[in-house]
């Protein structure tokens, strides 16, 4: 069985009891709307004629018998309305849920080849979208096919003649159907490529609103926007015609076909090959035909969009993540904290020169170590690929002897705390951001956190203290704030390695000197790696490491490098 197939299927495994009985009741609803005409039939062509006392007994049972159909009905109606949707829902939750747990195992190459929005487009469009085609699909299927054969089988039954010349009919309007269909598909494929290129960039320019500012590029961020618009609107448009012709058209055939009937039984009737109440049945029943006509025009509204967002989540799904534990990988039970690169090279996707080459450096247990060099030279990477976010090319890295990539992913990173420029908070509340770096610690661990990061007295400033909302990334925080709600969420890790990546090179020199206080207490005691941007940040180094031409150039102390410059 295909892959992608067999994937689609499984969502309905956990939800069989509820699928099927929807496929029931919607077959019971269906069977009941088929059912209702051959009683109309039966009293316009047979109990009309009978004797009075006994038509009127005929005809009020058979009234009780439609009343108790139609009340049959509306059960089954008004549960796959409910379980239909709630199954629906059921899935889609599963979708995106399968989605989101995919992107969380991704590795940062994923990240670096992809735009947020479209990502985010996955979880809200195409999820909801590929859950209409799932659920919606297999329930107007069964529908149709019942309708139609149903229904055709009692015209046939009644008058051939008459059975065939309304299976032309429908033949011509199918045909009409089929060649339009894939047109709308297509057209519709490039307006929503078109509508997800505009939900990028719009959450790309929202999140970086601050940039776009201070470079004063709003107006080229709107002609951008403009631009991403007007081919919405050309694609859309283009689809839009497509879809007048087709729902014109339909619309003619629904509203013709009954007068079509009509006419044509009329003529039949008086060449005697049809009774009245044949021809009013036959009306019946192509209300009954025309129900299924519009589900199938419903079918297409969730195939166009359901089938572009079926191929876009599984071709996300398809992708691997390249950084995964290997089959015999360990957990780290303690860390000393000793680093070792051994003739590591490492180059990024689609560039064509190393970062490193052949780079070897051992730091020992609880030593200072700065990393100093010219920028783009490596220094983050450096940081990056202790981390493993990145797996190297040649050579190892070794923490306490084994290679990294022998160690669970999970187990390495918790033993190593993470502090860089762009600092990253979450909405919410002081007091969540900072428990993140220990989910399950108490409110008392937090605020000795806060207090051995300096945050503690700027925190209880606030009105609602440890409770007080920071907004989307710590909006309502200074630089230097957030940068000690970032250092107390590391001192709450407890990681016995430490990795500071610029984390004062953005701030004034006041918020500088708490940063680097709170820098000094946290590396006590543990192995501390720090990309230096300020002579401040390095003074108290064992060793400062410069990088160069992919590899370590040379050794230097604080003393050599402070006469020449303020900055590194």
């Amino acid at each position: 069985m295909n892959p992608k197939l067999k994937k689609l299927i499984s969502y309905y495994k956990p939800y069989k009891k509820i699928f099927i009985l929807d496929l029931l009741f919607s077959v019971f609803s269906t069977l009941i709307a088929i059912f209702i005409p051959i009683i109309c039939h039966y009293i316009t062509s047979e109990a009309i004629y009978m004797e009075k006392s006994k038509a009127i007994k005929v005809i009020s049972n058979l009234a009780i018998l439609m009343i108790l159909l139609y009340v049959i009905f509306y059960l089954c109606r008004r549960y796959t309305e409910h379980e239909g949707k709630t199954f629906a829902l059921k899935i889609e939750t599963d979708i995106k849920i399968n989605l989101f747990e995919h992107f969380q195992n991704q590795d940062f190459s994923f990240y670096d080849e992809r735009k947020v929005g479209k990502l985010m487009s996955h979880i809200t469009m195409d999820a909801y979208n590929l859950t209409n085609v799932i659920v919606h699909t297999p329930e107007v299927i069964l529908s149709v096919f019942i309708r139609f054969s149903v229904v055709f089988t009692f015209l046939f039954f009644y008058n051939k003649m008459f059975g065939l010349i309304l299976l032309g009919a429908f033949v011509l309007n199918f045909i009409f159907m089929w060649y339009i269909l894939p047109k709308i598909q297509k057209a519709n494929k490039y307006s929503l490529e078109a509508f997800s290129n505009i939900s990028s960039d719009l959450e790309e320019n929202l999140s970086g609103i601050k940039m776009v500012k201070s470079f004063a590029n709003e107006q080229i961020e709107i002609e951008k926007f403009t631009n991403n618009n007007k081919t919405y609107l050309k694609a859309k448009n283009k689809a839009y015609g497509i879809e007048s012709i087709f729902y014109s058209g339909m619309l003619l055939f629904v509203i013709g076909i009954s007068p079509i009937v009509t006419i044509v039984g009329s003529l039949f009737i008086v060449n005697n090959f049809l009774a009245i109440g044949d021809v009013i049945a036959f009306i019946l029943y192509v209300g009954v035909l025309e129900s299924p006509l519009w589900d199938i025009v419903s079918l297409n509204e969730f195939m166009k969009e359901g089938i572009a967002g079926f191929n876009r989540i599984f071709s996300i799904l398809e992708i691997k993540p390249r950084i995964t534990n290997s089959s015999n990988a360990i957990s780290l039970k303690h860390v000393d904290g000793i680093i070792e690169f051994k003739n590591v090279f490492f180059k990024y996707d689609k560039m064509n020169k190393n970062i490193f080459e052949k780079l070897n450096l051992k730091i020992n247990a609880g030593e200072y170590i700065a990393l100093i060099g010219s920028s783009g030279i490596g220094k983050s990477t450096f940081g990056n690929l202790i981390q493993r976010f990145y797996d190297v090319l040649n050579g190892e890295i070794l923490i306490d002897n084994k290679n990294i990539k022998e160690i669970k992913l999970e187990s390495l990173r918790k033993n190593i705390g993470f502090v860089n420029q762009e600092t990253f908070l979450f909405s919410g509340s002081i007091l969540e951001n900072i428990r993140y770096g220990k989910p399950n610690a108490t409110d008392e661990k937090v605020i000795e956190a806060a207090k051995n990061a300096y945050a503690h007295d700027f925190i209880m400033k606030f009105p609602d203290k440890y409770e007080t909302q920071i907004g989307q990334r710590g909006t309502k925080l200074s630089g230097g704030q957030k940068q000690r709600l970032s250092i107390a969420r590391v001192f709450l890790k407890n990681p016995p390695i430490l990795i500071f990546d610029e984390a004062t090179s953005s701030l004034d020199n006041e918020s500088e000197r708490f940063i680097q206080k709170s820098m000094e207490k946290l590396a006590e005691n543990r192995t501390t790696i720090v990309i230096a941007h300020r002579l401040s940040t390095i003074k108290n180094a064992h060793r400062i490491i410069v990088l160069s031409d992919g590899k370590i150039s040379k050794e230097i102390t604080y003393e050599e490098l402070k006469p020449i410059s303020t900055t590194v």
